[in-house]
């Protein structure tokens, strides 16, 4: 059976200029009535706000944390849907808590205490691209960042540069290179993003070795996104996937829940 991810189906959308120091993407997913096939859903080191429309009328606002491991499911009605993902170390601005709480969790918009959870009304009130000029000319306005804040945002970015590179440093080496000690760096991971140095690097480095799973051998891939070896990535992707590279290539992947959608 084939299982399709949200990549296959997402289109980009252009983000408009005052929103882009807190969103790292803006896509868009119409609805499609045919759409049969299960998902994949990859571990994912973003916290995802998601504006949901069904074809029945109903339109749901709710935010996705950091996700820890790989889920499967199946779609329960047709349902477009647009996806703001923020940027690392912006959630308690937007959301009122820290990336942490959220972390393998999905969460009702208007349940959250930050300035998009009181637009959560609005959100689901109009159409995909009316929400999105809405938060253009509303959002800048309720927003504040201290000098603080635009540091840790400023740092943990360029972590997250030095930590995407295939030779990725150590904790210690990536801590003595920021200039922080090692359990500073775990906090505003863990508060910035809702994962440690560690599980960002595992999970990076898992979603590209899918990029290119099916097109390049497994052990080049090992080599070419820095495990140790093909067994150390396969390893690695039975424990985040939940089934070893070369099941997940064939589809032979656990049978899909329901998807998780506040109501």
């Amino acid at each position: 059976m084939r299982y399709l991810t949200s990549a296959h189906i997402e289109t980009l959308v252009t983000t408009p200029e005052s929103l882009r120091p807190w969103l790292t993407e803006l896509t868009s997913t119409p609805v499609f009535d045919d759409l049969v096939q299960p998902f994949a859903h990859p571990p994912l080191t973003t916290t995802t706000v998601v504006l949901r429309s069904e074809k029945s009328g109903r339109s749901t606002a709710f935010v996705v944390g950091a996700q820890t491991k790989a889920s499967y499911s199946r779609p329960e009605e047709p349902a477009g849907c647009v996806r703001l993902r923020l940027e690392p170390g912006v959630t308690r601005q937007l959301l009122g808590v820290t990336a942490g709480e959220l972390t393998d969790r999905a969460v009702r918009l208007d349940e959250l205490p930050g300035p998009l959870g009181t637009f959560a009304p609005e959100l689901t009130r109009l159409p995909a691209h009316e929400a999105i000029d809405y938060l253009d000319s509303e959002l800048p306005q309720r927003l504040s960042e201290t000098d603080t804040d635009r540091a840790h945002r400023i740092m943990l970015r360029e972590a997250i540069s030095v930590l995407a590179a295939d030779n990725a440093p150590a904790l210690p080496e990536l801590s003595a290179r920021l200039a922080v000690s090692e359990r500073q760096l775990r906090k505003l991971f863990t508060a910035g993003i809702g994962l440690s140095p560690k599980h960002f690097a595992r999970i990076d480095r898992l979603r590209r070795v899918l990029a290119y799973a099916g097109n390049t051998p497994w052990s080049h891939l090992a080599v070419n996104t820095g495990y140790y070896d093909q067994s150390h990535l396969t390893a690695d992707f039975r424990t985040l996937m939940g089934v070893p590279p070369a099941a997940y290539l064939r589809g032979k992947l656990p049978a899909p829940t329901r998807c998780q959608v506040p109501r």
